[in-house]
């Protein structure tokens, strides 16, 4: 049986983009001393590149690096374990670090990065979510920078998936299926 599935928007490429300018505008403000920016790969990709582009147009020029990060294996729940499957390349000792990430749900994979970066000598490490789901925390954390806030949906689009589709939606969306 096939099934029909369409895709409801939730936030869309203008909103976004409005939204990424106040983030890296925000990010300017907390004034960031030698900024490395930590992709965490594949949700966050999209969102990394509109947000480092408009922390450009606000002057700032941060060094960019990528790390991927896994709870999810190739389900949809989360496993709670988190693991690296590709870490960054660079030295984060003495500097400044953005870790920006597609959304905050748990809070496992954000909280393990972010102690691993401060254990690593980062002087201060922030994070940016595009998207934060406040319902399913598994443990204390909040994010610096928050695009949006979500209900409890699946959402795909702008870099995000489910089972390896939708990442290239210029939108977020959640999948509706007839």
């Amino acid at each position: 049986m096939t099934e029909n599935r369409r895709i409801r928007v939730l936030f869309d490429e203008t909103v976004i983009a409005a939204r990424n300018a106040e983030l890296a505008q925000e990010i300017a403000d907390a004034k960031p001393d030698r900024l490395i920016v930590v992709a965490v790969l594949r949700g966050s990709f999209i969102f990394a590149a509109d947000l480092l582009r408009a922390m450009h147009r606000v002057g700032l020029a941060p060094q960019v690096e990528f790390m991927q990060l896994s709870s999810y294996r190739e389900g949809t729940v989360s496993t709670g374990q988190v693991s690296i499957t590709k870490d960054i390349e660079g030295d984060v000792r003495g500097r400044d670090v953005l870790i920006i990430d597609d959304i905050l749900e748990s809070g496992r994979t954000l909280a393990f990065a972010k102690d691993l970066l401060m254990a690593r000598g980062a002087t201060r490490v922030m994070t940016a979510v595009l998207i934060e789901k406040p319902g399913h925390r598994a443990v204390q954390f909040d994010a610096d920078f928050i695009g949006f806030e979500s209900p409890d949906l699946f959402l795909v689009g702008y870099g995000m998936d489910v089972a390896h589709s939708y990442r290239e939606l210029p939108f977020v969306g959640v999948v509706e299926v007839d």
